[in-house]
C-alpha cells in the first residue's frame, strides 16, 4: 500500500502540470489575441482567442474579449453569445458585470430595452457603484416604457381597426340584404305591373273585364239584329216601294208624252194664206 502513495501524488503532480499548462497556453493565446484586436487585425485575434477557449473552455477572458471583438466589427449576435458564455464562465464579480453590462448594450443596439433593464440589472447586482451602468439602465427604462406605450397603442389601434373592420362588414351586410331585398320587391313589381297589364288587357276604359264586355257586345248586337224587322216573303220594305213608286211614276210619264205626241200628229193643221 505504501508504494501507492508516491505513483498518486506523481499522477496528480502531472494532471496539475497539464492544467497549469493549459490555462499558461490559454492565458497566452489571450495575451495574443488582444494585441492583435488592437492592432485592429481581427482575424487573427479570433483565431487566438479560440485557441485559448479550445485549451480553456471556460475560460472568461477569452469568450469576453472574443465577444467585444464581434461587437467591434458589428456581429451582434455572435457578441450577444459570447458574453452571455463569459457571464455564465465568469468566477468574479467584476467579470460577470463587465459581461452583463455588454450585453444590455447589444440589446440596446438591438432595440430590446426591456431585456436590456434586466442585463443593466445584473450588472449593478455586482457593481453597484458602476455610473455607466447606471445610466444606460435609466436610459432602458425610459425605452422600454415608450416600447409599452407604442405596443397599447397599437393594440388600441389594432383594436380600433378591428371595430372599423367590423363596422365595414356589418354596413356592407345591411347594405347587401337591402339591395337583395329591393331586387325581390322589384321582381314583386314586375310582376305586379305584368299581372295588371294582363288585367287591363282584359278589361275596357270603364274597368270592366273585356271578355265581359264582348260577350256584351255580342248581346247588343244580337239584340239589335233581332229589333231589325226581317223581310217576310211576298212582302216590300220602304225603300222598295218608294223604288217601285218612282219607277211606276217614270214609266206614266213616258206613256203620257207618247199619248200626247200621237194627238199632235193626228190633228189636222191649217195653212194660212198671205193674200
Amino acid at each position: 500500500m505504501i508504494w501507492l502513495a508516491p505513483f498518486v501524488l506523481s499522477a496528480q503532480n502531472d494532471v496539475d502540470k497539464e492544467l497549469i499548462n493549459k490555462q499558461n497556453k490559454a492565458s497566452l493565446y489571450v495575451i495574443e489575441g488582444n494585441e492583435n484586436l488592437s492592432n485592429e487585425d481581427f482575424i487573427k485575434a479570433e483565431m487566438a482567442y479560440r485557441k485559448a477557449i479550445s485549451k480553456q473552455p471556460n475560460k472568461a477572458a477569452a469568450t469576453y474579449n472574443l465577444g467585444y471583438g464581434y461587437y467591434k466589427e458589428g456581429n451582434l449576435e455572435e457578441s450577444l453569445y459570447r458574453n452571455q458564455q463569459a457571464a455564465n464562465d465568469a468566477t468574479s464579480k467584476e467579470e460577470k458585470h463587465r459581461a452583463f453590462h455588454n450585453i444590455g448594450n447589444i440589446l440596446m443596439k438591438n432595440e430590446r430595452c426591456k431585456d436590456a433593464v434586466e442585463a443593466y440589472k445584473n450588472a449593478l447586482r455586482n457593481n453597484p457603484s458602476d455610473d455607466e451602468t447606471r445610466y444606460n439602465l435609466a436610459m432602458a427604462k425610459e425605452c422600454a416604457k415608450n416600447e409599452q406605450d407604442a405596443g397599447d397603442k397599437d393594440d388600441e389601434d389594432s383594436e380600433d381597426k378591428k371595430d372599423e373592420k367590423d363596422q365595414k362588414d356589418q354596413e356592407q351586410q345591411d347594405q347587401d340584404k337591402k339591395d337583395q331585398e329591393g331586387d325581390e320587391n322589384d321582381d314583386q313589381n314586375n310582376q305586379g305591373d305584368e299581372d295588371k297589364k294582363d288585367g287591363d288587357d282584359k278589361e275596357d276604359e270603364e274597368g270592366k273585364p273585356k271578355d265581359d264586355k264582348d260577350q256584351n257586345d255580342k248581346g247588343d248586337q244580337q239584340e239589335k239584329q233581332q229589333e231589325q224587322p226581317k223581310p217576310r216573303p211576298g212582302t216590300l220594305n220602304n225603300q222598295q216601294i218608294r223604288n217601285l213608286l218612282e219607277a211606276l211614276n217614270d214609266k206614266e210619264s213616258k206613256v203620257q208624252e207618247k199619248i200626247n205626241a200621237e194627238k199632235q200628229k193626228g190633228a189636222k193643221v191649217k195653212n194660212e194664206k198671205d193674200w
